[in-house]
């Protein structure tokens, strides 16, 4: 039996950066995964998923301007050439971050990892031995109990399509959902998106997510809220799905039917019990120090981890060097994540920073709202889009940014400073003392506070 320092099972953002740390450090730290190096983020979801995008923002940056001086009557996206330049990127990605792992004296390994012991895995017939053991395994799509569930895609299938057929349905009302959607509606599918809810995306600003429904319907989504997928069949013509919608039973045909009712926490291979890990579907439970409360050898980071932090790859790497230096120093750092933005990357993006209004009044603070629709602003006008707003929070007593909430072309940029204002506790008079490049998108900072 190997035996090293630390073993981390997961080759994602959360697993590299503490695997690198660890290794740096002195210690023998192996890596494990039963899928290319790279995580989530790199190969099947951010990255990926954003050069899609910048497909369909072409396209929309064409419609938005026709009329205004642009006229390209025979724009389309060849969806396959698209793909192909996604995979300029995702293909190279795991022989990178192997190989970066490697030369940080780092063993990497390939398989499915199981623990047989509170201290020690499997990985095949290879049985391995750790002082500590890290899971960052990321997240798969939530099992849906339905008849014909396993005739749907799921996200990381949808980025490998080699062909984008006429009319995609989505189950679900989350971000993959919604991007996917803005992105195949672009490229000339017909999309529907079938939503259980009265109001998608529940973690936005109700208000702004109102009006990306109306944007989405615009360019011709059509979307069902309290809508209830009981079945998907097979047809000659492709699928048949089967829902409940407000009461009221509906069908819709469609050539693909793609999951996106949210995800868990990947732990169901790694055999937890044999190690007394407690774990839930929001990960791996863990305390302040992403120990598990109930293996003090094992630490987790990333959508692995039950904690507080949104599923983000910028959450992860930072779970990833907290629990790293945890582990090399004893506990001694939590995580911060104040001041964390997440964003919709539809079209134009939805973005989010700090509390929602429902969550300041929850919490009795004393707080104003300013609500600006900057759909006629110079800075959206400029590129022909009249739908945008920004909501920001403010505290009445310390005028400290409390939350920021921005949908419109390029604010998932903007997001950011607020982000940073809400890290640092600055107030609206720093913000506005900004003097920005002009004209710029973030120039209007100072306007929206």
């Amino acid at each position: 039996m190997k035996s090293f320092d630390l073993i981390v099972i997961g080759a994602g953002t959360a697993a590299t950066s503490a695997a690198n740390r660890c290794a740096s450090a002195g210690w023998q730290v192996a890596v494990i995964d039963e899928l290319p190096y790279g995580g989530t983020c790199a190969l099947r979801g951010c990255d990926p998923k954003k050069m899609l995008r910048r497909g369909a923002e072409l396209v929309d940056a064409v419609n938005l301007m026709r009329g205004k001086g642009v006229e390209a009557d025979d724009l389309r996206i060849n969806w396959s050439d698209l793909m192909a330049f996604k995979r300029t990127f995702t293909d190279r990605m795991p022989g990178r971050v192997e190989a970066g792992l490697q030369s940080n004296g780092v063993e990497t390994l390939h398989g499915t990892a199981q623990f047989n012991g509170p201290d020690s895995v499997e990985v095949g017939d290879v049985a391995l031995k750790s002082r500590n053991v890290l899971i960052a395994t990321g997240a798969r799509p939530r099992d849906i109990s339905m008849p014909g569930a396993k005739l749907m895609i799921d996200s990381t299938q949808f980025l490998e399509l080699e062909a984008l057929p006429r009319r995609i349905l989505f189950v679900g009302g989350g971000f993959i959902s919604f991007e996917f959607a803005h992105i195949a509606a672009r490229a000339g599918s017909d999309v529907c998106v079938l939503d259980h809810g009265s109001r998608p995306l529940g973690a936005f600003d109700p208000d702004l997510v109102d009006m990306l429904v109306k944007r989405t319907e615009r360019i011709g989504i059509e979307f069902c809220p309290q809508t209830d997928v009981q079945s998907i069949k097979e047809v000659d013509a492709g699928f048949e799905v089967s829902a409940t919608q407000a009461g009221n039973d509906q069908t819709w045909g469609t050539d693909l039917v793609v999951h996106g009712a949210g995800r868990v926490a990947a732990l169901d291979r790694l055999n937890l019990e044999a190690a007394n890990v407690e774990f839930s579907d929001r990960g791996v439970r863990v305390n302040e120090y992403l120990q598990s409360v109930s293996n003090s050898a094992v630490y987790a980071a990333g959508d692995a981890s039950d904690t507080d932090g949104w599923p983000l790859t910028p959450v992860s790497f930072h779970e990833g060097k907290i629990a790293a230096s945890n582990m090399l120093k004893g506990n001694n750092k939590t995580a911060d994540y104040r001041g964390v933005p997440t964003a919709a990357f539809t079209i134009p993006e939805l973005t989010r920073v700090g509390l929602l209004e429902s969550e300041a009044k929850e919490q009795g603070i004393d707080f104003r709202t300013k609500f600006t629709d900057t759909g006629d602003w110079y800075s959206n006008m400029r590129v022909g889009e009249d739908c945008a707003a920004v909501k920001v929070i403010i505290n009445n007593q310390t005028d400290e940014i409390l939350g920021a909430h921005l949908f419109g072309p390029e604010y998932a940029e903007i997001v950011n400073i607020f982000g940073l204002a809400i890290k640092l506790g600055l107030k609206t008079a720093d913000l506005k003392r900004m003097v920005n490049a002009y004209p710029s998108v973030g120039s209007d900072l100072g306007s929206l506070i």
